[in-house]
């Protein structure tokens, strides 16, 4: 019996530890975002940390309910930021694989005989501007 008063005293505190973490965790989220908002003043950014620093469990149940939904929109915003860099990362990786085979195709061309030197070096200067 004493075997499982233990262990369940280990379960107890490995919850609360889990939870004081991911609180913490969670604090430092909200003062990240105070400093990621553009919108509020600096006097505003340093009153919320201490606030939040200070006060940490009445401090993120007002920034919840006050800045929550200005959290999730500066959230969305940065992710798709992010999106956009990454297509348009792709989309610069596909025009450079589509400028070589270009360019490949006019070498075919002109090893063929079907177009001149000054065609293929303008088809080559076109696939690379």
């Amino acid at each position: 019996m004493d075997f499982f008063a233990n262990f369940l005293n280990i379960l107890l505190w490995s919850l609360w530890f889990a939870i004081w973490i991911g609180f913490i965790f969670l604090v430092i989220r909200f003062v990240f975002d105070v400093f990621r908002d553009k919108d509020l003043s600096v006097i505003g950014k340093i009153l919320w940390t201490l606030l939040l620093v200070l006060v940490p469990c009445i401090g993120a149940l007002i920034y919840i309910f006050a800045r929550g939904k200005g959290m999730a929109a500066r959230d969305v915003a940065a992710a798709e930021a992010v999106r956009a860099a990454q297509v348009e990362y792709t989309q610069g990786l596909m025009t450079e694989a589509g400028a070589a085979t270009e360019i490949e195709k006019a070498k075919a061309l002109l090893d063929s005989g079907a177009i001149t030197e000054e065609e293929y070096a303008a088809l080559k200067a076109r696939a690379l501007a």
